[in-house]
């Protein structure tokens, strides 16, 4: 197998409404579109300026500026101009900067805002975002929240859904395993952070083995499986208030929990003897129904609804092999889909519908893929000694995983790449970190 045929080149396109290319940077948004996509077009990252914002508290002021422009950088699709390049200084985000002389600099974009906080504590940002090229002021927004670094994800989220016309996903979360401890004596904690790593918390004591949590996509609220003795449970835990509620009670084994695109529902994995089927659970009325058939030959498992909630991606071993396969959400119509050398598995659709992202083993490593829906466009991502559990960013740009390079003191970290297979990075986490999730966005 030809593994170059299958990496993805480096191609973004700017789309514009009369259907060409932008030939001075940043698109006019008035008559333009900006669009990133794949397959179509090279495009380096865009560069902006991002100046402090003006406070009465320079830290803070400092603070937002460099949270805003870390998550814009980070999405790879934008780079920062050199703070020693601004050819002007910054007095409040009503200032009329000198466009011309920031072009000259080298940018492109130009974000200028001010902070400050209330006596209440309340935070409030105002900016304003300029095309320095056509010297237009192309967005502005005041905004408010208790946290301050809450409201810089919002604000570089804005900033980037204007650039891009794409939704941002900077105010999110990620909840995962914390891992500490030897190897043979790991200690498995659940935790959540922010999506830059920022304002970790745990959320369970490591008195218990905890894998897989996944969010609500409708509210804060996860899904895990967890192991008390060798009993094991699936529990749904409300985020707010920490209340944990354990689901069913059945006889066998459950795992690989996932919730329906409604959070009404969840798909999971229903485990007899060395076999396991799909089972849905109705959350309300605690009412399961089988997907799969029960065949003691047989694991299905790994189930992932699409976006619209109408078809079911799954991993099992009918044909021999360890493979993708689709069906209706009623159980019906299931076709293969993974075509490819190898074994695939954890299979999830991206929020947009269009690609499926999944694990696939094969020679002794591990690969991150995605494929479209209908099994075709396969291209590897991101490959190493051990890498897997794909989870995606809610605009369905970017996804994280974990990943464990070989030796006896190493653990699993986490790990982010975009859907061109470039823009690869490390998430910091305070220590050994799996089985990532990404929250929907929070505002």
């Amino acid at each position: 197998m030809n593994e170059n045929r299958l990496r993805p080149t480096r191609r973004h396109v700017l789309q514009t409404a009369a259907g060409g290319m932008c030939a001075l940077g940043l698109a006019d948004l008035a008559a333009a579109q900006t669009r990133v996509t794949v397959d179509q077009a090279n495009i380096q990252p865009r560069p902006i300026a991002i100046p402090d914002f003006i406070s009465s508290n320079p830290q803070l002021g400092r603070d937002v500026a460099i949270v805003v422009a870390a998550d814009l950088e980070s999405s790879g699709l934008f780079k920062l101009l050199n703070p020693a390049a601004f050819p002007e200084r910054i007095t409040g985000a009503s200032q009329q900067p000198r466009t011309r002389d920031w072009a000259a600099a080298g940018a492109e974009a130009l974000v200028v805002g001010q902070v400050n906080q209330g006596p209440d504590g309340r935070v409030q940002i105002e900016y304003r975002l300029w095309d320095v090229v056509l010297s237009r002021n192309i967005d502005g927004k005041r905004l408010a929240n208790p946290q301050w670094r809450r409201l810089a994800h919002i604000t570089a989220d804005q900033i980037y859904e204007k650039l891009t016309l794409e939704k941002g996903y900077f105010d999110t979360q990620i909840v995962f395993v914390d891992e500490t401890g030897p190897k043979e004596k790991r200690i498995k904690r659940l935790a959540i952070m922010d999506q830059d790593g920022f304002n970790v918390r745990t959320l369970s004591q490591g008195r218990e083995i905890v894998l897989t949590p996944r969010f609500n996509p409708m509210k804060q609220e996860i899904c895990f499986m967890t192991y008390v003795g060798e009993t094991a449970r699936v529990v749904v835990m409300n985020l707010a208030t920490g209340q944990r509620e354990t689901v069913g009670n059945l006889p066998g084994m459950t795992f690989a929990p996932r919730f329906s695109p409604d959070g009404q529902r969840l798909l999971m994995s229903f485990g007899q003897g060395a076999a396991s089927q799909v089972i849905e659970m109705d959350l309300r009325s605690r009412q399961s129904r089988q997907l799969t058939p029960i065949d003691q030959k047989i694991i299905d498992t790994a189930p992932c609804y699409a976006p619209n909630g109408r078809e079911i991606v799954f991993e099992s071993d009918r044909e021999g092999t360890q493979q993708l396969f689709i069906m209706g959400n009623d159980g019906s119509g299931v076709r293969r889909l993974s075509r490819g050398e190898g074994r695939y598995s954890t299979p999830v659709w991206s929020p947009r519908g269009d690609l499926i992202a999944f694990t696939k083993q094969m020679a002794g490593g591990f690969m991150i893929g995605v494929m479209r829906p209908d099994g075709s466009g396969e291209r590897v991502l991101s490959e190493g000694y051990h890498n897997e559990g794909p989870t995606w960013a809610p605009n369905g740009r970017v996804l994280m995983f974990f990943s464990e390079s070989r030796g006896a003191r190493g653990g699993p970290q986490l790990h982010t790449v975009d859907i061109t297979g470039y823009n690869a990075r490390k998430v910091r986490t305070p220590s050994f970190a799996s089985d990532p999730a990404w929250s929907p966005l929070l505002s």
